[in-house]
């Protein structure tokens, strides 16, 4: 079984994914999900769900970590055509992870009770990122 979820965001961020994975899911049983974010300047992330300020931090960690190509640390750049937060949007992907494989069982995500999907956006522009799905059902 597979599908896509298309997410529109509006700037670096982390947004949540859970629920529509969730419902994609629901009653299939046992198996495997994977998800594969379909874009080099953008990461998937499992995470803390219940406090918003984990979100905030872990941005501001990153865009400490690796801020804009313009930032006189980041001289050393060259790829610069698609503006100063391409480049780093790249190291970003290259840091955290684009796929993630979670265990379903009984047709439910076995997230941890603070576990949330997120699509962690790298770029400062709105765009509109594409995550592919796949579920592979236990035939045993």
């Amino acid at each position: 079984m597979q599908t896509s979820f298309t997410i529109s965001t509006a700037g670096q961020g982390l947004y949540p994914l859970t629920d529509k994975v969730a419902h994609w899911v629901a009653g299939q049983g046992d198996g495997l999900l994977t998800l594969l974010i379909c874009h080099t300047s953008a990461s998937l992330l499992i995470q803390e769900n219940a406090d918003p300020d984990v979100q905030t931090d872990l941005l501001a960690f990153y865009q400490r970590l690796v801020p804009p190509a313009d930032a006189p640390a980041m001289s050393y750049l060259r790829h610069r055509m698609e503006g100063p937060d391409d480049m780093p949007a790249h190291i970003k992907a290259a840091m955290l992870p684009v796929n993630l494989s979670i265990p379903v069982a009984g047709g439910r995500l076995q997230l941890g009770t603070w576990q949330g999907i997120y699509l962690f956006e790298h770029r400062d522009a709105p765009h509109r990122r594409r995550v592919a799905a796949h579920f592979s059902a236990d035939r045993g």
